[in-house]
């Protein structure tokens, strides 16, 4: 039997490709790709911890009989909305293919704006409808609000037929229509933007318990997998507060029309930029490790964080420049069973910190090692803390030891060799430092607040460093946090450039 060919819009969907995919085309490593195409966080919520993931996978083998009952109140409560007026689906794209098959079979479609998410085309697609300009004249009218890919804010037309409000983004918009429920519309919302977990794949529509009961009627039995289920639970417990992605949202704007590329107002996660060869700024920036989404006469950038942001940035003032070559920014994830590190780390830095665990003494003891160390370096992680803080605080020093190693790469022009010594009030801290290729570590710290000796020996042994520390004294937080500087002090001196060369009669570390 022949196959039924495709309709036209399902053959134009297509996934970009994965980031080991171009960094193999670029000369990169995986880790060196940064992608502003996708419109998500940064980093997943600190509500994803490995033990949410842990306990959900206890009941792995069975089903959830109640079809995720405790998800749909939490959803539920969170809009002040009926348990009956939630339906859960695999990502909202589930829902918007739902939509077009439930009320446009063989129908029509419009959407709002015209140009807006490819996947409603999609959806009729799949559901034998047709695409018309005119929401007046449709079955089913899609509104995007706030728009993708533009950024913008549409008017929600009043229309005869069945009105689906696509809230994907709402809250970055600081406005919703909830309001419209009550008169029919079905709005959607997910937990892949906002929420940051678009590999989870949850998605949700609010809408009258009659049309809920239709759309549920009508979906695969447990589409969301019972993992995904426990993560947007978790997540709902602590709502995620954008405030400070809206601000980088401004900043990343400003700057951009500095450098000649003015986006359109952005009420998302992402903006908007016409151009005239976007096709030429892909290109462009992809020997930086940084992709873009490009349209008919525009390029669509997602916002990120500053470090991230700042990035780009530098890839396009490099591009308008006329210089070639990569970050220097390094980027590792460390992932456990019990904790999930990521590091971002620049060798010669401006002492740009941030480290935030949960283990707020040693978070701290690395904040002062990177700082005198002339380090940029941002640590954010979670760990099993019900359980104390050695998991997550010897997973930081390993990723840290990682992402230094990484940095240092053939360790060619450095000088090598560091050594400092630190006075912390009664106590003294002497490190020595040797960039040698080689883990080895003799450390003293006496008396030691818990982990001190252990961090620095996990940090030496993952960085393939030589580590000689001796710190004492009556404190043990001053002694420890004496060793931490006189390390970060020594490696700043290890790390000072000198010449093109290997310092080693062998010619290698």
């Amino acid at each position: 039997m022949t196959p039924r060919p495709l309709p036209e819009a399902l053959v134009e969907y297509q996934w970009p490709p994965s980031s080991a995919d171009i960094a193999a085309a670029v000369g990169l490593r995986p880790t060196d790709i940064l992608r502003f195409d996708g419109n998500v966080s940064a980093a997943p919520p600190t509500s994803a911890r490995p033990a949410t993931v842990a306990r959900a996978l206890a009941d792995v083998n069975e089903y959830d009989r109640g079809r995720y009952a405790e998800l749909r109140a939490a959803v539920a409560a969170h809009h002040d909305v009926p348990l009956s007026s939630i339906v859960l689906g695999a990502g909202s794209d589930e829902l918007i293919v739902l939509a077009a098959r439930v009320f446009a079979p063989g129908g029509t479609v419009a959407t709002v704006p015209a140009n807006s998410y490819s996947m409603y085309r999609f959806a009729a697609g799949m559901a034998g409808a047709t695409v018309i300009d005119d929401p007046a004249q449709a079955d089913l009218v899609y509104v995007c609000r706030p728009n993708n890919p533009t950024g913008e804010l549409p008017e929600i037309p009043d229309v005869p037929g069945q009105l689906v409000i696509d809230e994907a983004y709402a809250d970055y918009a600081g406005v919703d229509a909830l309001d419209r429920v009550k008169d029919g519309a079905i709005i959607l919302r997910t937990f892949s933007k906002a929420y940051g977990l678009a590999g989870a794949r949850v998605g949700y529509a609010v809408c009258e318990p009659q049309r809920a009961a239709i759309l549920s009627s009508r979906l695969a039995p447990l589409a969301v997998s019972s993992l995904s289920a426990a993560l947007a639970l978790a997540s709902l417990q602590s709502p995620p507060d954008v405030a400070s992605q809206i601000a980088e949202r401004e900043r990343l704007s400003t700057e951009l029309a500095a450098l000649g590329l003015t986006p359109l107002r952005s009420y998302t996660n992402f903006l908007f930029i016409p151009v005239d060869d976007p096709d030429y700024w892909h290109a462009a920036l992809l020997p930086f490790g940084v992709v873009i989404r490009t349209f008919t006469g525009a390029i669509r950038i997602s916002v990120r964080d500053e470090d991230d942001d700042n990035v780009l940035l530098d890839a396009i003032r490099s591009v308008i420049t006329g210089s070639t070559g990569a970050s220097d920014l390094v980027r590792h994830r460390r992932a456990t069973a019990e904790t999930r590190i990521d590091v971002r780390l620049r060798l010669r830095g401006k002492g740009r910190v941030y480290v935030e665990t949960g283990s707020g003494l040693y978070d701290h003891f690395v904040q002062q090692l990177a700082f005198h160390g002339g380090l940029d370096l941002r640590v954010e992680g979670v760990g099993d803390h019900e359980t104390g803080d050695h998991h997550t605080v010897e997973d930081m020093m390993r990723a840290l030891g990682d992402a230094l190693d990484t940095a240092l790469g053939d360790r060619r022009g450095i000088v090598r060799y560091g050594e400092s010594r630190i006075p912390m009030d009664e106590a003294v801290a002497h490190a020595v430092i040797d960039l040698s290729g080689r883990p080895v570590s003799r450390i003293s710290i006496v008396p030691d607040p818990g982990m001190a000796t252990h961090a620095l020996e996990s940090f030496a042994q993952n960085a393939k460093l030589t580590l000689h520390v001796d710190a004492s004294g009556e404190n043990a937080h001053h002694v420890a946090e004496g060793a931490f500087k006189a390390v970060g002090r020594a490696l700043n001196v290890a790390l000072k450039i000198d010449g093109d060369v290997v310092r080693s009669t062998k010619g290698t570390l």
